[in-house]
Order: C-alpha cells, then sequence, then structure tokens
C-alpha cells in the first residue's frame, strides 16, 4: 500500500508555522514520500498572500504597535490572523500523486477535512472552489501552490478564531467599514467551539483527520522523520521570511517611475472576480500601458506567471478585447490555472481601473 509522512511538528514560532511546509517542499526530490504536516503556531501573527500588497491589505502600524509579526507564504489567498486556535494542514506531495485538475485537488484535500468535522458532528461540506462551509458559514479556506517539485496544498482545523483582531489587522477606510467586517466575520464565519458543546482535545481530532486522509488517499498514513536536509532548509527559511525583501516585494519589482505630464496618468482599481479580488496599479502614456502591477487574494499557478501577464499588456492600448487576447495567450503558453480566475477578469480589471 501506498505510504504518505506524517509530520507533526506541534506548537512552533509564527515564522517556523509557515516555513515547515515550504522547507519540506524545497527539499522534494524523487524519493521524498508525499509529507502531511500538522502545525500550530505558538505567537499569534498575520499572514498575507503570495500576491498580495502589503501596505494595502494590512494595517501595519497596529501589528507593530501590538507586536503581530507580518509573514507572506508562498500561497495564493488573502490576508488572515492567525494563532493556537488553529492547526494548520499541510500537504507536500508530489505532483504525480494528485489529480491533474486544480478543482479536483482542492476537492481531494478538503474532503478529510469535511469528513472530520462530520465525524464530529458538525455538517460541514465543500463549497466549490476551496472552502469548507456549515450551514452557510465558512470553517476555513484552503490554499494552493506549486514548490520547487513539490505540489502544496493548506488549510487548517478550525478550532477557535478570534474574529476581531482578524477585522483589526486589516487596512480599510473607515472604522464604519471595519465594524462592517466584524459583524460579516459574526454573521458568516463559525468554528469549532461554536458548533460543539466541548470541542475534542487537539490530538483525538488529529487522529480522526488522518483516518480520514488515509481512506481519500487509499494510502497509509504513518509518522514520519523530518530529514536533516528539511531543516537546514527550514532554518535558512527562517531567516529569510523575516527579511524587508522577502516580505514587501513579492519577489518582483516594478519598473521605474516615468516622467508625469499631460498624457500620463497613474491608475489604481480593483475587481471582485469568482476566484478572487484582483487589483491593478499602472502608468498609462497616451492611452496605453506603460507599467502595471497586479495583486490580490486569488490563486495563481505557477506563481511567477503573474509577472508573465504583466510584462504582456506592457505597451498595449487598454482595450477590453485586445488585453484579454494578449493575457489568453500567456495563460496557454505558461498553461496558468487559477479556480474561478481567468484571463478576461485581469483584462477587465484594467478597464475599470483605467475608468
Amino acid at each position: 500500500m501506498r505510504r504518505v509522512r506524517l509530520v507533526d511538528a506541534g506548537s512552533v514560532p509564527a515564522v517556523r508555522s509557515q516555513t515547515v511546509y515550504h522547507a519540506a517542499a524545497r527539499a522534494l526530490d524523487r524519493d521524498t514520500p508525499d509529507t502531511i504536516i500538522v502545525v500550530s503556531p505558538s505567537e499569534p501573527y498575520v499572514c498575507v498572500g503570495f500576491h498580495q500588497d502589503l501596505e494595502q491589505e494590512v494595517d501595519l502600524a497596529y501589528c507593530a504597535e501590538h507586536g503581530l509579526p507580518v509573514l507572506r507564504r508562498e500561497v495564493g489567498g488573502g490576508a488572515v490572523y492567525l494563532d493556537a486556535g488553529q492547526v494548520f494542514l499541510q500537504w507536500v506531495f508530489h505532483e504525480g500523486s494528485l489529480p491533474a485538475r486544480l478543482e479536483d485537488q482542492f476537492e481531494l484535500y478538503i474532503r478529510p477535512l469535511v469528513e472530520t468535522y462530520r465525524t464530529l458532528g458538525i455538517p460541514a461540506e465543500l463549497r466549490p472552489v476551496n472552502d469548507v462551509h456549515v450551514a452557510g458559514k465558512k470553517i476555513g479556506g484552503t490554499g494552493a501552490a506549486q514548490i520547487g517539485m513539490a505540489r502544496v496544498l493548506v488549510g487548517s482545523l478550525m478550532f477557535d478564531f478570534d474574529k476581531r483582531t482578524m477585522a483589526r489587522v486589516l487596512k480599510v477606510p473607515s472604522e464604519k467599514m471595519r465594524d462592517k467586517i466584524v459583524a460579516s466575520l459574526e454573521g458568516y464565519m463559525t468554528t469549532m467551539r461554536e458548533q460543539l458543546a466541548q470541542v475534542p482535545p487537539r490530538d483525538e481530532v488529529l487522529a480522526v483527520y488522518v483516518d480520514r486522509c488515509a481512506e481519500a488517499l487509499g494510502a497509509e498514513v504513518a509518522p514520519g522523520a523530518w530529514t536533516d536536509e528539511e531543516e537546514a532548509a527550514a532554518r535558512l527559511l527562517d531567516e529569510r521570511f523575516l527579511t524587508r525583501e522577502w516580505l514587501e516585494p513579492r519577489g518582483r519589482r516594478r519598473r521605474g517611475s516615468v516622467k508625469i505630464n499631460e498624457d500620463v496618468h497613474v491608475v489604481e482599481g480593483a475587481l471582485k472576480a469568482p476566484g478572487g479580488l484582483v487589483r491593478v496599479t499602472a502608468t498609462l502614456y497616451d492611452h496605453r500601458i506603460d507599467d502595471l502591477a497586479f495583486s490580490g487574494d486569488f490563486t495563481l499557478l505557477p506563481a511567477s506567471g503573474l509577472s508573465a501577464l504583466e510584462e504582456a499588456v506592457v505597451g498595449a492600448a487598454v482595450d477590453l478585447d485586445a488585453l484579454t487576447r494578449a493575457l489568453e495567450d500567456v495563460y496557454h503558453e505558461l498553461d496558468l490555472r487559477s479556480p474561478g480566475l481567468g484571463p478576461e477578469h485581469f483584462a477587465e480589471a484594467i478597464v475599470q481601473a483605467a475608468g
């Protein structure tokens, strides 16, 4: 029978709760087993998605004042407040071990989560593409990335969640807006603590989860050792993930500014697509795109494809059909995958920003 390694990393510092799966992915080679990592942070922190613009999404002054580290992951999605109330579930698999379609990968990953909740008496269900809901309330989201040779899927078991702090760490235009976010979190998000009269211990819940993973994967899921190579990779990433170079530019830089005159306009805008929020910041010169940067809480594989999408529209006129065709070419050439988000959404975001 196929064997999947289980690594229970326990409670670790904030940065290690993220770097542990990045390290496992980077250290993966042909002989490395598919791996499921379970881990919780020993301290609260904020984590932004790979494609997000940090200053637009997070109240950095509040985080600094309250000693909340801010980290960036290599997985898409939105900014989120994380603490010991969640147990992270991180799959680091060979690509051939998972279905070809990203939507099917999410379904496979979420199946043990749903079955774990149901075993505990919580009527959870998959809400496509990649959320877990209970009677219309979200009890967890998931994300995916390609890191090195590994396909990574991440999510969590939501024992408890501090909704007010989640609302507080986000960058919002007004306190009225923040109040609406708190109300939305209270109304449309739930946890095990809210759903159960008594929450079972972590170990009992994880035992159920491991059994459900074995069923879903048709494999034996058994504890395995964390290797010296993985630990070495994790220590390097522990340092890198705390640098400003990693946190702020997302590994990419916008091109330099251009001379501003009557023909030049700097525009910003955002489009809410089915697959997430797409933000656009662009410099337009004589109604053509001179410089452009996308950001947002979407999933895009491979992540490096975002730079190619940006480069594909530089010099192009602000025309929806022409932009869509140019971005479609990149999607096809690089085999980009982004559930609920296509080239037409990126094109529409540009047109909306240009006004």
